[in-house]
């Protein structure tokens, strides 16, 4: 599976932005798809998980209430709604791919096969 992140940018905090992760190759409904962020010097931070398939999301409490994930399987796309942004938001978001047979840890980055490239997102208050 091709991921392609996109929908990143620059906005004022409390403000909102949606990532698309648009897939090719392979059907979402057969991978776990999870949203990771990355800001300057600090490891990759996974924050929300969805299983294509049945719908079942789960996000970190840092995110949990702000942001949702949802798929489109007609356009085989996975969106991150961002809401409330704060500062503390500001990263470089990927979107990865997992097999739903093997992953056990869903938010962590070494469970996830396949990434798409990363797509700024600039919070600034």
């Amino acid at each position: 599976v091709q991921l392609q992140a996109s929908g990143g940018g620059l906005v004022q905090a409390g403000g909102s932005l949606r990532l698309s992760c648009a897939a090719s190759g392979s059907s979402l409904d057969t991978w776990y798809i999870g949203w990771f962020r990355q800001a300057p010097g600090k490891e990759r931070e996974g924050i929300s998980w969805i299983t294509s398939a049945d719908g079942v999301t789960d996000y970190v409490d840092s995110v949990r209430g702000r942001f949702t994930i949802s798929v489109d399987s007609v356009l085989n796309t996975v969106y991150l709604q961002m809401n409330s942004l704060k500062d503390e938001d500001t990263a470089v978001y990927y979107c990865a791919a997992a097999n739903p047979w093997t992953i056990v840890q869903k938010f962590e980055a070494y469970e996830y096969e396949f990434w798409g490239q990363g797509t700024q997102v600039t919070v600034s208050s």
